[in-house]
């Protein structure tokens, strides 16, 4: 029998997951390293930069519980968030590169180099990425009270009030925050940024009417949407979601070149032998590719990624060379 360890209570959203993983395959599997060990040979520790509940926590315990079942080792959750995802970085760079130490981070690895100057490692020479899990946009959200029905019509109310309209993020320099940035640099306008720890309390005020606009998930925004408590105007990604398919994207609904998918990718230590990173890679493919599991995601918004290391490894640079130019027009800095 196979166990699966987490070192914080499982909430809600991991909840409503759960009764897909006993459909996760239980076939013994195993790789060997180099030197000739049999990986894995003692439990996976993996870190998340985040709090329980949210996208990345959630995907990682589908994927941890997917090894456990797998390969017969314990794996270990452990929620390490801070600094935007630096200090489950620095934990998981400091580790052993034998593939029992592994960190799983949203698109704040690639924000990472460009806001944090003194950061204790450095995200490209200490961590290779395994495989980005799953993706999806977010989708632009307005109170009601806002007189908008369009990004056109937002976009003209911004221009004639800068620096009057308020929008909530989860946080400084998370998926919300940077997809804003780019928003306000591609439109030219000019908004109030008001971060809040986490989506809960930034969602609450929105609604509330106390801030203006958000981007979020489409699972946090839904029953808001449903009621009318909220108005749904566009979608981040490069590609209609197929969850809300009638709703335009960004650039489709006047704001060329806006394209922001957000992703959960995982990690580990650079000099991890090639050989494990290519089977976690293979077995979280078919871990989140199960139809099941795709049909789950896609009610949240998402998609599963199942790329090889060097297309994951090409997407995470492209992503934080996009992300160093907004964060260099914005002139944000964290520290």
């Amino acid at each position: 029998m196979t166990r699966f360890v987490t070192r914080r209570c499982r909430t809600a959203a991991v909840a409503a997951i759960a009764c897909l993983l006993p459909a996760l395959a239980c076939q013994p599997l195993a790789a060997q390293s180099p030197a000739g060990a049999t990986y894995p040979s003692k439990p996976i520790r993996i870190v998340v930069s985040a709090t329980p509940g949210g996208g990345v926590d959630t995907s990682s315990r589908i994927v941890g519980q997917g090894f456990a079942e797998r390969w017969g080792q314990t794996v270990l959750i452990e929620n390490r968030p801070g600094g935007g995802g630096a200090v489950a970085g620095d934990i998981v760079a400091r580790a052993a590169p034998d593939g029992h130490t592994l960190k799983t981070i949203s698109i704040g690895h690639a924000v990472l180099p460009s806001t944090h100057r003194n950061l204790p490692y450095e995200p490209e020479r200490d961590l290779v990425p395994v495989s980005v899990m799953v993706n999806g946009p977010n989708v632009l959200v307005v109170h009601p009270s806002l007189p908008v029905k369009s990004v056109k019509e937002l976009v003209a109310l911004a221009r004639a009030k800068p620096g009057e309209l308020l929008y909530a993020s989860s946080g400084n320099v998370g998926p919300p925050h940077m997809a804003m940035e780019l928003f306000q640099m591609l439109a030219d306008i000019r908004l109030v940024h008001v971060p809040y720890k986490g989506t809960g309390p930034g969602m609450t005020d929105l609604v509330g009417g106390r801030v203006s606009l958000t981007f979020a998930s489409v699972i946090s925004v839904r029953q808001h949407v449903d009621a009318g408590r909220l108005r749904l105007l566009a979608t981040s990604g490069a590609k209609r979601s197929a969850s809300i398919p009638e709703v335009p994207t960004m650039a489709e609904a006047g704001v060329p070149g806006y394209a922001v998918d957000v992703w959960y990718a995982m990690f580990a230590p650079s000099a991890t032998p090639r050989e494990i990173l290519l089977l976690l890679n293979a077995e979280i493919a078919r871990i989140l590719t199960q139809p099941a599991l795709r049909a789950k995601l896609a009610g949240q918004g998402l998609e599963p990624v199942a790329e090889s290391l060097d297309q994951t490894a090409a997407y995470i640079r492209a992503e934080t060379a996009k992300w160093a130019r907004v964060v260099k027009a914005a002139r944000i800095t964290v520290d």
